[in-house]
């Protein structure tokens, strides 16, 4: 096991040359350096989070649903069949003509009869838009409260004014309280989502958001390990600040105001052009490739940071690209109704530097919705 930890903490891997893990636990009183064991606080954290998330969706959100008239659906449950059930569950879930023929024969049922059990049994499993404007509502709250706070933080740094603040001295930067708090406070909430994977009606892209949050909780992890956290700070605020555009979108098209939607889809699609296509290639990667470059020079993480990030700005290349198509259709149709691609949506615009492992995961997602 020592052997293992060894290896993987190779300090030639997560530190610039002539710097050692024993330099950094040397700290002045009163100076605190980030280490990996730091992040276990976000575990009872996210714990405290899902709590948090229950209660609100159950007396918050569900009151703010019932006043804008959008009911929990009482949907109509089939009715128990062992045999068909296995169907449903292992077989297919849409059964061809001839299988109904079949299974309406061995059933004694009428074919109609067949066919009506198995789509209340798929209805049973699709979240309802009450469910859905609850959830939409909670990332909204986050969303909001998290950008407000990152960027509230974040305005009294250095580094949000001149980026090359976020090497000097590298890897010799204290960690602050505020900014333990905000990486504490993001890592939590994906933690979180994981936790409420479990629980929530089980979707289509459940393997998909799971990947998505192991990989977010990793990376978010990892740059807090090589203490790379005043540019990982800048990257997350630059994420969160149209993330929670979207969530409104939602919430607006769930409450069928349907110019209320459109305009903050609008909204929403120049944010997120100008935060993921400008802002972040001018402001994050030059600084994380070029000013870092020029100050700290290249180290093995440094690379693979680096790299994670570029896959990241094809991504949002590739995600400018559907929204645009999906806002020129809408025009030219008549019809501003973006949100039938709600795989696509939950995917790319959380509010993080990740997902950049696997970018046709999302992609294929995108497809099925």
């Amino acid at each position: 096991m020592a052997a293992l930890s060894a290896w993987f903490w190779n300090e030639r891997f997560w530190l610039p040359h002539n710097v050692t893990w024993a330099d950094l636990a040397q700290q002045a009183p009163g100076v605190e350096y980030p280490k990996a064991g730091h992040l276990f606080a976000a575990l009872p954290l996210a714990l405290g989070i899902f709590a948090m998330r229950l209660l609100f969706e159950r007396f918050v959100a569900s009151a703010c649903a019932r006043s804008l008239h959008i009911h929990p659906d009482v949907a109509r449950r089939a009715p128990p069949n062992a045999v068909l059930e296995k169907v449903f569950t292992s077989i297919t879930k849409s059964p061809e003509p001839r299988h109904l023929d079949g299974l309406s024969k061995q059933l004694d049922w009428e074919v109609r009869k067949v066919q009506r059990w198995f789509r209340q049994r798929r209805n049973q499993d699709k979240p309802s838009v009450h469910a859905k404007f609850c959830e939409s509502m909670w990332r909204l709250t986050f969303y909001l409260c998290i950008f407000t706070y990152g960027f509230q933080f974040l305005w009294q740094t250095p580094w949000m004014w001149d980026t090359r603040h976020c090497w000097y001295g590298y890897p010799y930067q204290v960690m602050t309280p505020g900014l333990y708090r905000y990486y504490v406070a993001e890592l939590a909430f994906y933690w979180s989502l994981m936790f409420s994977q479990f629980t929530d009606i089980r979707r289509k892209d459940f393997l998909a958001m799971l990947a998505h949050h192991l990989v977010t909780v990793g990376l978010i992890s990892f740059s807090y390990a090589n203490n790379m956290v005043r540019v990982g700070s800048l990257v997350m605020c630059v994420h969160d600040a149209s993330d929670f555009l979207l969530e409104a979108a939602k919430l607006a098209n769930y409450a069928k105001y349907q110019r209320l939607c459109d305009f903050l889809f609008i909204v929403f699609s120049v944010a997120f052009f100008i935060t993921r296509l400008v802002i972040y290639p001018l402001w994050v990667l030059n600084s994380t490739m070029f000013e870092s470059w020029a100050i700290v020079g290249p180290f093995p993480s440094w690379w693979l940071f680096n790299v994670l990030l570029l896959v990241l700005q094809v991504l949002h290349v590739i995600w400018s690209y559907l929204i645009a198509r999906i806002a020129i259709k809408a025009v030219l149709r008549g019809k501003k109704k973006p949100f039938g691609w709600s795989s696509a949506c939950h995917l790319s615009f959380t509010p993080v530097f990740v997902l950049p492992v696997l970018p046709s995961l999302s992609l294929a997602s995108s497809c099925k919705s």
